[in-house]
């Protein structure tokens, strides 16, 4: 029941967000996947990673014969588009085979399965398909968010980012130094970072197709609430980044093309007109959201794992401030709402307890006050940098802090006790028994 109202929520929402798009003359997610079956998808990596995080419930043979066909049909697209000369210009080359193999296994988990393989058949495939509607809805969300909110609040975000040291100026002079072969390398991280979440949620499900169940709480459902809560505040705090507000990529409709060079004045912040083309989506800054939740959730992994998982953080935070992005508050707020849609969903699966209620609560109001000290006193805080720039990191501390030590209290609790061995007496040696000797 928990998985059949999950997916009608799902559907009215891509429903609505169709709808909306509508009525601003653009195409929808529904429409846009829709089209991804014939004509040549937008991103292929994420459609094979999907179908990857599907094959979690299928057998070794079972994900060779669906790895097969989704090629075969692949090669055929491509030779097809070849033969009449039809060039995969906005998108790749490859990836309708995946989704094919993906809406094939839904046929066949309503045709040909029944109990609980049709279920579980099921989940996998809704699974693979969220993943692909949640880059399709984040992609309509981002173009809602520049077709209704004309006005932007860089200047005040850039203002409040003086109390960190303007980050993303230093970080964009350090990307700009590494010449192309750096600034390749954090656009690649940064634009897959849904399939590095895939290579971690793809070791925690790993075990789905021996044990028949999915485990209670894995990474892609916190990197769907991410996405699905994350655009909300797109429309009640809209900015573009540095890049666009203080760059080249702005255009004329930016303040002035000083970024990543010199730092924006401290003059009092106002409403800035922009575009209808860029998207609002700096704060808080997903990215960042995500690539703390891959982190958080390669802990428990293999060495390597643990690794990437680090890299991917650390790349990705250098991407977002590098490129211009994102400004340096925009990452601490990401952080922190994304350890308490952690938190809040970790709670919800071992049951809400006072702890859980406690840290979820916190990190909204951590939250609620980063983006309320954002607002309403930016030039108090280019004032005393030295004041509020620690203040800032604390702020974020706390609630790093506050999800650790609760997660492993929680960790501790879950762990099966472990019986104390019982010792047991020393036994005396048995003596050697006298030899009987019968008289005649």
């Amino acid at each position: 029941m928990l998985w059949i109202a999950a997916g009608v929520v799902a559907l009215g929402f891509l429903v609505a967000l169709e709808i909306a798009a509508r009525r601003y003359g653009l195409p929808g997610p529904i429409t846009t996947q829709v089209q991804e079956v014939i004509f040549p998808p937008k991103s292929g990596f994420l459609l094979y990673a999907s179908m990857a995080l599907m094959m979690v419930v299928l057998t070794w043979r079972q994900r060779l014969i669906a790895t097969g066909v989704a090629i075969g049909i692949d090669v055929v697209f491509f030779l097809v588009r070849w033969a009449f000369d039809v060039r995969a210009t906005e998108g790749h080359p490859f990836g309708n085979g995946a989704l094919w193999v993906m809406l094939g296994y839904a046929v066949i988990a309503v045709t040909r399965r029944t109990g609980q393989e049709r279920a579980l058949l099921l989940k996998g495939v809704g699974l693979g398909l969220l993943l692909v509607a949640g880059r399709k809805t984040g992609d309509t969300w981002l173009l809602i968010t520049s077709k209704t909110r004309p006005a932007v609040l860089d200047q005040y975000v850039a203002t409040a980012d003086h109390a960190l040291g303007n980050p993303s100026w230093v970080v964009g002079r350090m990307v700009a130094a590494t010449g192309p072969v750096g600034a390749h390398l954090l656009d690649w991280v940064y634009i897959q970072l849904a399939v590095a979440a895939v290579v971690v949620a793809l070791y925690q499900l790993r075990n789905v197709a021996v044990e028949r169940r999915f485990p209670g709480h894995h990474l892609v459902r916190t990197f769907l609430v991410i996405g699905l809560l994350g655009p909300a505040f797109y429309m009640i705090f809209p900015t573009v980044g540095p890049v666009f507000a203080y760059g080249a990529d702005g255009g004329h409709w930016a303040v002035a093309n000083i970024w990543p060079h010199t730092p924006t004045p401290l003059d009092v912040p106002q409403h800035m007109a922009f575009d209808e083309i860029t998207p609002r989506n700096c704060m808080p800054s997903l990215h960042a959201a995500w690539a703390t939740t891959i982190f958080v959730h390669s802990r428990k992994g293999p060495r390597f794992l643990r690794f990437a998982g680090t890299f991917w953080l650390i790349a990705t935070l250098g991407a977002t401030l590098g490129f211009g992005y994102h400004y340096g508050v925009d990452l601490i707020a990401g952080v922190v709402f994304a350890l308490t849609i952690e938190a809040g969903l970790r709670a919800l699966d071992r049951g809400w307890d006072r702890s859980g209620i406690q840290l979820a609560a916190y990190g909204a109001a951590v939250f609620a006050a980063l983006l309320t000290s954002y607002r309403w006193l930016p030039t108090q805080m280019a004032a005393h940098p030295w004041v509020f720039g620690p203040l800032l990191v604390l702020a974020m501390t706390s609630v790093i802090y506050g999800y650790v030590r609760t997660v492993k209290l929680w960790d501790l609790a879950a762990a099966p006790e472990r019986k104390p061995e019982l010792e047991l007496e020393p036994q005396p040696e048995p003596q050697p028994q006298p030899e009987l000797k019968l008289a005649r």
